[in-house]
């Protein structure tokens, strides 16, 4: 598990990176993605404040959400990324934008890195009713 920051720290505030994580989400969910979490880990790490996790179907449907979660960031919020990892291997895609972190896993590597558990002391945030 992780360490949470202490209570005497106080959590910075961060409502760009929030709607940040929730508009990815909503791309995600637009694209077929999956088993969709967004995790606040502002309380855990000062690395990054929120995972944006999902899950996808086939190593094409995973291409298709990060090309659309870029194209949508870059359009809608001027944000490139600020790295990729995992790409041409499909099986967990990363994507950085700073504040906040992508994460799409086929089903086998969700399962098997189970980050949710990993970061545990992370609060989940409950993504807004659909438009």
């Amino acid at each position: 598990m992780t360490e949470p920051i202490s209570d005497s720290e106080s959590i910075r505030e961060n409502a760009r990176g929030h709607d940040l994580a929730i508009a990815i989400a909503r791309v995600i969910e637009e694209t077929r993605g999956k088993d969709i979490r967004v995790l606040d880990l502002r309380s855990v790490t000062e690395v990054f404040d929120y995972f944006v996790i999902a899950t996808g179907s086939s190593r094409r449907q995973m291409h298709a959400v990060s090309d659309e979660i870029e194209r949508i960031v870059k359009a809608n919020w001027g944000d490139e990324k600020r790295g990729i990892e995992g790409y041409n291997e499909s099986r967990w895609i990363v994507l950085d934008y700073g504040d906040v972190v992508v994460q799409l896993f086929d089903s086998d590597s969700r399962d098997y890195w189970d980050l949710e558990h990993l970061w545990g002391d992370a609060k989940r945030v409950k993504l807004p009713a659909s438009d």
